[in-house]
């Protein structure tokens, strides 16, 4: 493996740092502290080709890849995490459609999601069905040349904002998790309510309810067969957990950073706190979390590029990734003590997004079962 960079990858990279510096860090606090929705941030990042890496050009998309979209969230979630957050909205519906998607759908969806013109989410969990995919009760149900849902999603990024949405439902409940679909809905039609939701983190990224009833879309928007669903939300969920692992990268490292520069800069009898080996063993460790979880988030994206399978490095990434920010933004704000726990600096905003990196896209606890269980040859996670 090469570890260096091309030139197109850095310039990716420096691209995405100038951005996140200058156009999400001034108003990251006052958005977070506010719970803004920055449709104009959304916008400037599709414009600036942030969405397309992992979309070829006949599409609208540049084709720079995985590696790319990796460097480049990482650098947005290190300014602001809710931001991160869009990455996956906008790019995990585009290259669903993408890879399983009629031509009419993907002609029609992929380039306003990728300019940024249209706001997307996709919509899996539901109130009793969260880890355990297969459980969902929202139905599907054929109608001539339509399909009328109805259900509830939870606890879906965008719910309240978003203009279409990649949608699971059962189609035949007999076939268990073979039984599940994929659609993909314009929600400005008639059949669908939403409701807002707060939670304790990524405040400037809008999370909530779909309610669905007798929510009529086309036959033409289901993506693959019937029956297909299960397995196109596996594929899709690999995906956009590489990018929530280059995310909580980001995390952790504006962790790191506000770490160290305040134990040079802060000092207690006699000297920089720096200098005392408690204070050195916590920065010892959170440095090594991310340098690990960086080469591993990086490998993932390195095999994705080459199409070579990656679910279990993807998981092995996920974990360690979304670890390693809990992990440094919880020793920040130790370190910084009262002030890491005030609300006037942004350490207690890394720990509060640091959390939602545990729970999302699969759990800290999923990522382990299919690690352990690929290990011990129950299921292989690159079969």
């Amino acid at each position: 493996m090469d570890f260096d960079l091309s030139d197109e990858l850095v310039a990716a990279q420096e691209l995405a740092r100038d951005f996140a510096e200058k156009e999400i860090g001034p108003t990251a606090a006052k958005d977070d502290k506010e719970h803004t929705f920055r449709r104009d941030l959304v916008s400037k990042m599709g414009e600036l080709g942030f969405y397309g890496c992992v979309i070829p050009e006949s599409y609208g998309g540049n084709g720079l890849g995985f590696l790319a979209l990796a460097l480049i969230t990482e650098e947005i979630a290190r300014v602001h995490s809710a931001m991160r957050v869009f990455m996956n909205m906008q790019v995990g519906p585009a290259l669903t459609l993408l890879r399983f998607g009629s031509e009419e759908l993907k002609k029609r969806w992929i380039p306003p999601l990728i300019r940024g013109e249209s706001v997307g989410c996709f919509a899996i969990t539901e109130p009793d069905a969260g880890s355990d995919v297969a459980a969902m009760r929202t139905t599907a149900v054929r109608d001539g040349d339509s399909y009328a849902l109805n259900g509830s999603k939870i606890w879906i990024s965008n719910a309240p904002v978003a203009d279409s949405a990649l949608i699971y439902a059962v189609t035949d409940r007999s076939q268990k998790h073979r039984g599940i679909s994929a659609f993909y809905a314009d929600l400005h039609q008639p059949g669908v309510s939403r409701r807002a939701l707060d939670a304790l983190g990524v405040h400037a990224s809008p999370l909530g309810e779909l309610t669905f009833e007798n929510f009529r879309v086309p036959a033409g928007n289901r993506i693959g067969n019937e029956g297909e669903g299960f397995k196109i939300c596996m594929w899709q969920l690999n995906q956009t957990r590489l990018s929530c692992a280059a995310g909580a990268l980001g995390v952790a490292r504006a962790a790191k950073e506000a770490a160290v520069s305040y134990a040079n800069q802060r000092e207690q009898f006699g000297q920089k706190i720096g200098q005392f080996q408690m204070i050195q063993d916590v920065i010892a460790q959170m440095v090594v979390h991310e340098e690990a979880a960086r080469l591993l988030v990086y490998r993932a994206a390195w095999l994705a590029d080459r199409g070579q399978p990656n679910n279990l490095e993807v998981s092995i990434a996920k974990y360690t990734a979304a670890e390693a920010a809990a992990y440094a933004a919880d020793g920040a704000l130790k370190i910084l003590g009262a002030y890491g726990y005030s609300t006037e600096f942004p350490v207690e905003r890394y720990l509060r997004d640091s959390k939602s990196y545990q729970i999302v896209e699969g759990s800290s606890n999923i990522q382990k079962i299919i690690i352990a269980q690929d290990a011990l040859g129950y299921r292989k996670a690159n079969r």
